[in-house]
């Protein structure tokens, strides 16, 4: 059972967690930021910002399906009835524990809200999505398995950790969090991959504070082993970000060759240079760019042997983490970065020696996003042929039912959503 679960809920903790989720519920910014800043102003004690968060995010991830409930007993889908179903009807508290911080209508509301016939939901209320995705998604997966995804989706992601090889080996990694009594197992396809069950606090854990572990989803470790770079190398992260995968290649390349790392955004690339440092490694050099065709990439035409590109998408496999992206994303967002992915993947290329290899991923379940990209792209590029992502990775150990255009899905796989192709230039 959580642990916010055997508690009593007191009208002062309530009330601020119904003004989060009015913040939250704007979506004019993600709502870890505007939780975050929720925090900053309102000073709360951890357990009480457990609680805040995990019922905010239960909101964001059934928010169809609750409107659909609290409008069905005829009152108004307000941020607060809305918490109040959510912690009744998914977070699953008692009425008594919420007693105190309820009003006199609201206990009976309650009260009626058990005896209310179930409504109709339709499709999209079912999975908990805008029409837009809802339509998109149903018309390219059997309806069985879409509600398949869309459960796996608003559930919560389990913490998945990185071994980093050059200062441990996975299993004495595994077996020192295990035996600090932490839920740690191996995960099912990584061979640096561990998971933990909940969220348990590791800032402050030797091994973090040592480089020895890094938080990094199964599936973004996949991405990397596509990759398989190889010592001395030159090998290029187009969109390196905080530097999750930047990390994770530059210990597959045993600190050797040159590992570029190139963003647009100078405040992220700027917690790489510590996290590298931590991570013992001398072989990466971050760049902040400020378009795909900056000077700096076309000097490197021609010269890299692998460029990975994990181009700026939806988002929308990430859900279990960043449930607020389905309703902040558009058609119109998804088709703007559609033309960013465009431009990124054929900048990129150009890096590449004959025999080079580009993996182009995302974290979006989008097909156009996703294969609709790539296939544009080898029509424009004939030199180009698509690689085996399954092959690949069966070279190195892992067996995975992926399909030779990676596709990682929640449900199937659990990682979260993911898509990758792997690229080859011939000449």
């Amino acid at each position: 059972m959580n642990k916010t679960l055997s508690n009593d809920v007191s009208l002062a903790l309530l009330n601020s967690a119904v003004a989060a989720l009015t913040s939250a519920l704007e979506f004019s910014q993600p709502a870890d930021v505007a939780l975050s800043n929720f925090f900053r102003a309102h000073k709360s004690g951890a357990r009480d910002r457990a609680f805040i968060a995990e019922a905010v995010y239960a909101v964001i991830r059934r928010k169809r399906s609750l409107e659909r409930l609290v409008s069905a007993t005829g009152t108004s889908t307000t941020p607060r009835f809305l918490m109040l179903a959510a912690l009744t009807q998914v977070l699953g508290f008692g009425v008594r524990q919420l007693d105190s911080a309820l009003r006199p209508a609201e206990r009976q509301w309650l009260a009626d809200l058990k005896s209310v016939v179930s409504p109709e939901y339709s499709l999209a209320e079912q999975l908990d999505f805008p029409d837009w995705l809802s339509e998109r998604m149903s018309s390219r997966m059997p309806v069985a398995e879409l509600l398949s995804l869309a459960t796996a989706l608003n559930t919560s992601a389990p913490l998945d950790l990185r071994v980093n090889i050059l200062k441990v080996n996975a299993k004495a990694a595994l077996a020192q969090l295990v035996g600090e009594k932490l839920p740690a197992t191996a995960c099912p396809y990584s061979p640096f991959g561990i998971r933990l069950a909940g969220k348990p606090a590791l800032q402050k854990h030797a091994l973090f504070l040592n480089g020895s572990i890094e938080v990094q989803d199964e599936g973004s470790q996949l991405l990397c082993h596509l990759m398989q770079p190889r010592r001395g190398e030159m090998v290029v992260d187009f969109c390196a970000g905080a530097g999750g995968k930047t990390l994770a290649l530059g210990a597959m390349m045993r600190s050797s060759g040159r590992l570029y790392a190139f963003d647009t955004a100078e405040h992220r690339l700027a917690k790489l240079k510590p996290r590298a440092a931590r991570a013992g490694l001398s072989n990466v050099h971050p760049a902040c760019i400020v378009n795909e065709s900056d000077l700096r990439i076309k000097r490197l035409s021609g010269k890299i042997d692998r460029v990975l590109v994990d181009a700026p998408c939806s988002g929308l496999g990430t859900l279990r983490r960043n449930p607020d992206l389905k309703w902040r994303q558009t058609p119109a967002s998804v088709a703007e970065l559609c033309v960013k992915q465009r431009d990124i993947l054929r900048a990129a290329a150009h890096m590449l020696k004959v025999g080079g290899r580009l993996v182009y991923a995302t974290c979006s379940i989008l097909d156009e996003e996703n294969s609709a990209i790539v296939n544009a792209f080898l029509l424009e590029h004939p030199n180009f042929v698509r690689l085996s992502s399954r092959k690949i990775l069966k070279a190195q150990g892992i067996e995975i039912d992926c399909g030779d255009d990676l596709r990682l899905l929640p449900h199937v796989h659990g990682t979260d959503g993911f898509y990758a192709a792997v690229l080859q230039r011939q000449s």
